[in-house]
């Protein structure tokens, strides 16, 4: 159970994570006129920065989800 919930407050940590880094690159953006709300350009900016978020989450896995002894 101990297992479970360090599992589910990793990945909730790491949506956390993605929305906060995507949405502070897109306010930037945003502001910049680099695109237009709703976009194309809008929606690959959230999707690359998740699919960062995604390989992070998975590359440091081992280090936080390990079982303590």
């Amino acid at each position: 159970m101990q297992r479970t919930l360090r599992g589910v407050a990793y990945v909730s940590v790491w949506v956390l994570l993605w929305g906060t880094a995507a949405s502070l690159a897109d306010a930037v953006l945003l502001e910049r006129g680099a695109y237009a709300a709703g976009s194309g350009g809008q929606a690959i900016t959230f999707v690359s920065y998740g699919a960062a978020s995604v390989v992070l989450a998975i590359r440091l896995a081992g280090r936080f989800l390990r079982s303590g002894s």
